[in-house]
C-alpha cells in the first residue's frame, strides 16, 4: 500500500476506542492546513509579522518621498512690534528709538533633492511687507518672485546616493523575512496540532488499554481459579490494569493541557473542543541541495541581509572618509523687488545673485578623523568576516536539513510498517494470553512495543511536516508545487 493512501489509517478507531467520549461535548474536527491558516490569520506572531512589514513599508514610503520634490508653504500673518531698540550713534554712543509695525511675510519653496551629486536644489518665490505705524506712517513691499538656490557639499559622502542602494535592499530583506516569519509560525501551528494529536492518541490508547486490562484481569482471576496461571502472573495483570489506569487519568490532563495551548495559539474561544484530523497526505519531493541554496540565495532573508550589512558598513567608510574635510558650495541667482506698493514691488525688478564657497580643513586634530577613518574600515573588514561565517553556516545548516527531509520520508514509512505490525502483533498477544500460551510479562512487553511504535509514528509524521515548512521558510520555494512561496503585501500593508 502506497505512503499516501496508508497514513494513519489505524487511526480511525479514535470514533470507537472506549473513554475517548469524555472529549465528544462541542467539539470540533481540525485539519493541519485549517490550523496553519488560523495561526496566519489570528496568532499573535502572525500580528506581529504583518506590524513588522507594515513599519518597513512606510519607512520605505518615506525614503521614496524624500527623493521627491518637497513644496513647502511658510508665512508669518501678521507680525505686531510695538518696541524700543537700541541704535549706536555716529559718535559712538547709544540712545534707544522706538519702533512701531506690523509686518507680514510668506514664501513658497520647492525643494529637490540632487541623486546624482547629493545637493540641494531649491526654487522660491516670496514677499515680504512692512507697515510702519506711529508718525509717516507708510508702507513696504519686498517680492522675489524667483530664486533658485543650490546647496552642494564637495568631497562628502552622498547620502542619496547610498540610500538609493541600501533602502530597497531593506524592503525587500523585510518582505523576505515576512514571508519566512508566516512559515515560522506555520511550523509553531504543526507543533501544537501534532502535540495536541499526540495527546489524545495516547489517550485513546490508554483508554483500550484500560479495557484490555480489566478483560484480561477477569479472565486472569478465573484461569487462576483453575489453576493455569500463576499468582505472579496474576499480580502482573492487576499492575497493568493499575498503570493503565493511571496512563489514562495523566492523558486526560494532558490532552487537555495541549488543546487550551493550541486554542490560545488560535485565538479560539475556551470552550471549543478540537480534535486534529491525521492528514492522509504529506507533501511529496525529493530536495537537491543545490536547487534549494539557489532559491534560498535567490530569495531568503538572509541573503538580502548580508547585501544590506555589506552596502551599511561600506557606506560607514565612505562618510568617515567624507568627514576628514568640508566644502560646500552655496549659489543663488534670482530678481527681487521693493516699493511701496504691491505692484511697484513686482515691476522694478533686480538682480539678486549669490556665490559662496565654504572650507572646513581640519590643521591639526591629533588624528581623530583618521581615526574615525580606520574604526570604519576595521568595522567593514569585520562585517565580511562575519557575513562569510554566517553564510558559511547558513549553507551547512540548509545542506542537514535537505538531508534530513529527505530521509524523513522513509524513516516515515519504516514507522508506518513498525506501527501496524506492532498494533497486530498485540492483537495476537492478547488471543495467545486468553489461550494460556503467553505470559504476562510477555503480553505486557507487546503492548509497550504497540504503544512504543504508535508514538514513534506519530513523532515521524511531526518531523515530516516540521522539516517541510522550516525548508520553507530558508527558500521561500515550495518543491512539491516548484513554485514560489508569496505573500499579498499589498493587502497586508493597507
Amino acid at each position: 500500500m502506497k505512503l499516501t493512501t496508508r497514513f494513519f489509517i489505524i487511526f480511525v478507531v479514535f470514533g470507537v476506542m472506549p473513554g475517548i467520549h469524555a472529549f465528544a461535548a462541542g467539539q470540533r474536527d481540525i485539519t493541519l492546513q485549517e490550523v496553519i491558516a488560523l495561526a496566519r490569520t489570528r496568532s499573535v506572531d502572525a500580528a506581529v509579522a504583518a506590524n513588522e512589514l507594515r513599519a518597513a513599508y512606510w519607512e520605505y514610503r518615506t525614503f521614496r518621498a524624500d527623493l521627491l520634490p518637497e513644496v513647502t508653504f511658510t508665512a508669518t500673518i501678521p507680525s505686531f512690534n510695538k518696541r524700543y531698540n537700541s541704535y549706536q550713534r555716529e559718535d559712538g554712543s547709544y540712545t534707544f528709538l522706538r519702533d512701531d509695525n506690523i509686518m507680514m511675510n510668506g514664501a513658497l519653496t520647492i525643494d529637490q533633492r540632487i541623486w546624482l551629486t547629493g545637493g540641494t536644489l531649491s526654487l522660491t518665490t516670496s514677499l515680504d511687507f512692512v507697515r510702519q505705524l506711529g508718525d509717516g506712517a507708510a508702507n513696504r513691499f519686498m517680492s522675489v518672485p524667483v530664486a533658485l538656490r543650490l546647496n552642494q557639499p564637495l568631497f562628502a559622502v552622498n547620502d542619496v546616493k547610498w540610500n538609493r542602494r541600501i533602502e530597497p535592499v531593506r524592503y525587500k530583506e523585510a518582505r523576505a523575512n515576512f514571508v519566512s516569519q508566516t512559515e515560522e509560525v506555520a511550523m509553531l501551528a504543526i507543533n501544537y496540532f501534532f502535540n495536541l494529536l499526540s495527546a489524545r492518541e495516547e489517550y485513546a490508547s490508554a483508554a483500550q488499554n484500560v479495557d484490555n486490562a480489566e478483560k484480561l484481569y477477569e479472565a486472569a482471576k478465573v484461569k487462576r481459579e483453575m489453576g493455569r496461571i500463576s499468582e505472579n502472573d496474576l499480580l502482573q495483570i492487576e499492575l497493568n490494569l493499575l498503570n493503565s489506569r493511571s496512563s489514562l487519568t495523566s492523558g486526560e490532563s494532558s490532552v487537555r493541557s495541549c488543546m487550551f495551548q493550541l486554542r490560545s495559539f488560535l485565538n479560539l474561544p475556551e470552550d471549543e473542543e478540537l480534535v486534529p484530523v491525521v492528514p492522509e497526505q504529506v507533501p511529496l519531493a525529493d530536495v537537491n541541495f543545490q536547487d534549494a541554496l539557489g532559491h534560498a540565495l535567490d530569495n531568503n532573508s538572509l541573503a538580502l541581509n548580508i547585501q544590506r550589512r555589506q552596502l551599511e558598513a561600506d557606506y560607514e567608510v565612505a562618510k568617515a572618509r567624507g568627514e576628514r574635510q568640508q566644502i560646500n558650495l552655496f549659489a543663488q541667482i534670482g530678481y527681487t523687488g521693493a516699493d511701496r506698493t504691491f505692484g511697484a514691488a513686482y515691476s522694478n525688478l533686480r538682480a539678486n545673485e549669490v556665490v559662496q564657497v565654504g572650507i572646513s580643513v581640519p590643521l591639526l586634530d591629533w588624528g581623530k578623523r583618521k581615526g574615525k577613518v580606520k574604526v570604519a574600515e576595521s568595522q567593514q573588514e569585520l562585517t565580511r568576516d562575519r557575513l562569510r561565517k554566517e553564510r558559511q553556516d547558513f549553507n551547512q545548516n540548509l545542506f542537514i536539513l535537505v538531508e534530513r527531509f529527505n530521509n524523513q520520508r522513509r524513516q516515515l514509512e519504516l514507522a508506518l510498517r513498525a506501527d501496524e505490525i506492532a498494533t497486530r502483533r498485540y492483537d495476537s498477544s492478547v488471543e495467545t494470553f486468553l489461550i494460556g500460551k503467553l505470559s504476562a510479562l510477555d503480553l505486557n512487553d507487546s503492548q509497550e512495543n504497540k504503544d512504543t511504535a504508535r508514538s514513534k509514528y506519530l513523532s515521524e509524521m511531526f518531523y515530516y511536516w516540521y522539516y517541510y515548512y522550516q525548508l520553507r521558510s530558508l527558500t521561500l520555494w515550495d518543491f512539491p508545487t516548484d513554485s514560489p512561496v508569496e505573500a499579498d503585501f499589498e493587502a497586508i500593508v493597507k
